[in-house]
C-alpha cells in the first residue's frame, strides 16, 4: 500500500474538514491551541508535501526554503497577505485560499458591527450588567439611526456587495469606492454611487471597509482621511487591521473627530491599541467575520478540496490564487 502524502495543519480545523485530510494523508497537527512557533513550523515544514495554514502563520521565502518537498500551500482564510506569493510561484507551489464561502457570514458581522456602534448595544448592556439602569428615561444611551442614513463602502467586492444587500433593506443611501468603477448598469441594478473617496469619507455617515490589504491600501485611512469625516460618523472594518492607521484612528476618537468605530480586525492583531479598548463609543471583536459553524465548516472542507486535488488527484487546485504557475 503506497504512503499518504505528509501534511503540516498548523492549527486543529472544524472536524469535517480534519476528517477528510485525515482520511487521504498522514497528518502532522499542532493541537495547541495557539499560533503555531515559528521555529516549530521550520522544523517540521522540511519533508510535508503539503501545508493547510492560517492567516496568522507567516509562511515567508525563509519557510518556504525549508519546505523542500512541498507542493501545495493551502490558506484556512480568503486572505493570503501572509504568504511569500512571489517565492511560492518562484518554486511553482501553488496557493490557494477559501474565497466566496465566508462573504454572507462576514457581511452579517459587518452590518451586526453598524447596528452595535451606532444604536450602542454593547455599551448599553454593559451599563445594564453593572446595575446602572433604573428605568426607562428619555435620553438614556441615545444613538444614532441606521436607517436612511449614508453607508460608504470602501472596497466593492463580493463582502461589500453583500453589505449592500443588508443595507438596502434600511433604506440606507449607499455610496462606494473602489479601485476600478462599476459599470453603470451594475451600480443601478445594486442600488449604489460611485464616488471618490475623500467625497465618500465627507458624505458618509457609516464608512465599511472591504479592500484587500495592499501596498496600495496600507494606512489607506489615517490622520488626513479622518479629517474628512463627519464629527457623527462612524468607521467599521471587518476588512483587514492595516487599512487603518491604529493610532490615528485613536486620535481622531480622542479629538471627536468621528464619533467612534467598530472593529473586527487590527493593524497589530492580536494587540490592540490599548486606548480603544477603554473607549465606550468603540465596539471592538476578535476577529470573527467568518466564525459561523456553517461557515467554518465550509472552509475546512474547501482547504481539504484543495489539498486533494494537488497531491491524490494530481490536478490543479480549485482555489488557486497564483494560477500563473500552470501557465495560465
Amino acid at each position: 500500500m503506497a504512503k499518504k502524502p505528509k501534511v503540516l495543519v498548523t492549527r486543529v480545523l472544524p472536524r469535517p474538514g480534519m476528517d477528510l485530510l485525515k482520511l487521504h494523508f498522514d497528518l502532522d497537527v499542532n493541537y495547541e491551541d495557539q499560533v503555531i512557533p515559528r521555529e516549530v513550523l521550520k522544523e517540521k515544514i522540511g519533508n510535508k508535501e503539503g501545508l493547510v495554514c492560517l492567516l496568522t502563520d507567516n509562511i515567508d521565502a525563509a519557510i518556504i526554503a525549508r519546505a523542500l518537498r512541498l507542493k501545495i500551500i493551502a490558506n484556512y482564510a480568503v486572505g493570503f497577505n501572509n504568504i511569500d506569493l512571489v517565492e511560492a510561484s518562484k518554486r511553482k507551489i501553488p496557493v490557494t485560499n477559501t474565497p466566496d464561502v465566508l462573504t454572507e457570514a462576514t457581511a452579517d458581522l459587518t452590518f451586526g458591527l453598524l447596528i452595535s456602534i451606532s444604536r450602542r448595544i454593547v455599551e448599553a448592556d454593559h451599563f445594564l450588567r453593572a446595575g446602572t439602569f433604573k428605568g426607562w428615561a428619555p435620553e438614556l444611551l441615545l444613538g444614532a439611526d441606521v436607517h436612511e442614513k449614508t453607508l460608504g463602502i470602501i472596497g466593492l467586492g463580493r463582502i461589500g456587495r453583500a453589505v449592500v444587500r443588508r443595507a438596502r433593506g434600511f433604506d440606507m443611501r449607499i455610496i462606494y469606492y473602489d479601485n476600478e468603477r462599476l459599470p453603470v448598469d451594475a451600480e443601478k441594478e445594486l442600488g449604489v454611487q460611485y464616488c471618490a473617496l475623500t467625497d465618500l469619507l465627507r458624505e458618509a455617515d457609516y464608512v465599511s471597509i472591504h479592500a484587500p490589504l495592499s501596498e496600495r491600501t496600507h494606512h489607506l485611512l489615517s490622520t488626513s482621511e479622518f479629517e474628512l469625516m463627519k464629527e457623527t460618523a462612524y468607521v467599521i472594518n471587518a476588512a483587514r487591521g492595516p487599512i487603518v492607521d491604529e493610532k490615528a484612528l485613536v486620535r481622531a476618537i480622542k479629538d471627536k473627530k468621528i464619533a467612534g468605530c467598530a472593529l473586527d480586525v487590527y493593524e497589530n492583531e492580536p494587540r490592540v491599541e490599548s486606548e480603544l479598548i477603554r473607549m465606550n463609543n468603540v465596539v471592538l471583536v476578535p476577529h470573527i467575520g467568518s466564525a459561523s459553524v456553517e461557515t467554518r465548516t465550509k472552509m475546512a472542507l474547501m482547504v481539504a478540496e484543495n489539498v486533494i486535488a494537488v497531491l491524490v488527484r494530481k490536478e490543479r487546485p480549485p482555489n488557486v490564487v497564483n494560477g500563473q504557475i500552470y501557465g495560465q
